[in-house]
């Protein structure tokens, strides 16, 4: 084979990957609709109030026969759909990987999942219960798809191009919920000039996503391809466990796997610990907004825009530090960032939102980029052809297992009665996860799992 030939063959695959590339982004782009508008904004507050008009005079609501205050019904329906999501992604994972068939697999996740959150414009009048099947079955189809969206990045990037790779998908994520939530807030507070009601802008808005999501979707689908699952002698089990084990079983068989691997498991130890803070932040920054600093609903929903534009900005910056510094530096840094803002946080006057809106600038500037970046870092730790049982422990630690920080802040509140105590006791999981991850020694943890060690890392 001569040299020109050489140049050509590997100009088309560079070509071939930045298409794949591009198509991976648009899943980001697809999805990320439904944790913006539909998750952190619009479901909660409107299922809470389609249970509170079925419920008794007591306050409660009665699925299969169980008393459930109408005002908790849509945080046990969140619970329910993250327990079937931990059952179910171990073992689309390991027959992804068995197969090397993960398109298929993310088509039927994702297209079940655009199909309950459309269907969630027809939760009218007191439909409590199809608001919590449709939002069980949204939640868990998208853990499913994400895990399997997030297997494809070690191979369609080669070690030095996965941080860059990484951040560019969360910032098209982003960058996709923000646009949807302008346009759904522009319905939502202007709807009678719409001539239709609060009620139905918000089904429309619910309804909308899944379109999106499942609309986008196509993109991915046509550009990724499916590899050969080549390497299943690697990949075989060596404790005994059978390739078919269901449910736990398959679960406990990849934790028995990752054992294996210590290093690796040492990071997911980590990241379980500071993304378990991170979540608790997102979640709860709004309580902390609306209770202890008096802050209308209207200011509320602007952080969280301001959040999600500026999270764009802090993806792609991120990814641009960790070129220079690598991306196990550049996210200490973040945690470091976190930790602060936490703290600068504490300190804020009450009913004075323009500090609200400079704590959520810094957190849009830190969110995507530290999330990307662990995403990529991740992936170098991965055994080749485990891509997407490995992802499915990862996608368990980012939504199954972050019930801890709820846990302390609940706890904090309880027993101080205030919000700040119970913000600043959340630095806790930044400080903890930045020495966890510190002692990493992630070169020797790539090495271990039989990748490449890039030359920044």
């Amino acid at each position: 084979m001569d040299i020109d030939t050489v140049r050509t063959t590997a100009s088309d695959e560079a070509a071939e990957r930045r298409r794949e590339q591009r198509g991976w982004y648009f899943y980001d782009w697809a999805c990320s609709v439904y944790s913006t508008s539909v998750l952190t904004v619009f479901l909660g507050p409107y299922l809470t109030s389609v249970a509170k008009r079925a419920a008794d005079a007591d306050g409660y609501v009665h699925p299969l026969g169980i008393p459930v205050r109408a005002g908790s019904f849509f945080a046990y329906s969140v619970s329910l759909s993250v327990i079937v999501a931990v059952l179910v992604m171990p073992l689309v994972g390991a027959a992804a990987d068995r197969s090397g068939r993960k398109k298929p697999l993310l088509g039927v996740a994702a297209y079940v999942g655009a199909a309950a959150t459309t269907g969630m414009f027809f939760l009218g009048g007191d439909r409590y219960l199809l608001g919590g099947a449709l939002l069980i079955v949204a939640n868990a189809a998208q853990s499913v798809a994400m895990m399997l969206c997030n297997s494809y990045l070690p191979q369609i990037a080669p070690p030095e191009e996965r941080d860059a790779v990484s951040s560019r998908g969360w910032a098209f994520g982003y960058a996709a919920g923000s646009l949807v939530l302008v346009v759904d807030l522009v319905l939502y507070l202007a709807h009678d000039s719409f001539g239709v009601s609060e009620s139905m802008a918000v089904r429309i808005c619910l309804a909308s996503a899944g379109l999106w999501w499942g609309g986008f979707t196509l993109i991915p689908l046509l550009r990724l391809r499916d590899r050969p699952a080549e390497t299943r002698k690697a990949t075989a089990r060596t404790d005994g466990t059978a390739r078919t084990a269901p449910g736990f079983r398959q679960l406990a068989a990849t934790v028995r796997d990752m054992r294996r691997h210590p290093l690796t498991l040492a990071f997911l130890l980590a990241y379980l610990i500071y993304n378990d803070g991170i979540q608790t932040v997102i979640s709860q920054a709004s309580v902390y907004g609306s209770e202890e600093l008096g802050l209308s609903q209207s200011t509320l929903i602007g952080a969280v825009l301001l959040v999600q534009v500026l999270a764009v900005a802090g993806a792609l910056g991120m990814g641009r530090l960790a070129r220079t510094y690598g991306a196990k530096r550049t996210i200490l840094g973040s945690l470091a960032a976190w930790t602060l803002t936490l703290g600068a946080g504490y300190f804020l006057p009450a009913g004075a939102p323009v500090g609200f809106f400079l704590l959520a600038a810094a957190i849009g500037l830190v969110l995507g980029g530290s999330q990307a970046l662990s995403r990529s870092l991740f992936s170098h730790l991965v055994p080749p052809g485990k891509e997407a049982e490995y992802f499915s422990a990862y996608e368990m630690s980012d939504r199954g297992m972050s019930w801890l920080g709820p846990l302390l802040f609940g706890v904090t509140y309880q027993l101080t009665g205030s919000y700040r105590d119970a913000i600043i006791s959340l630095v806790v999981f930044f400080v903890v996860g930045f020495l966890l991850l510190v002692r990493v020694p992630v070169r020797q943890a790539i090495r271990d799992a039989g990748n490449p060690v890039p030359e920044r890392i």
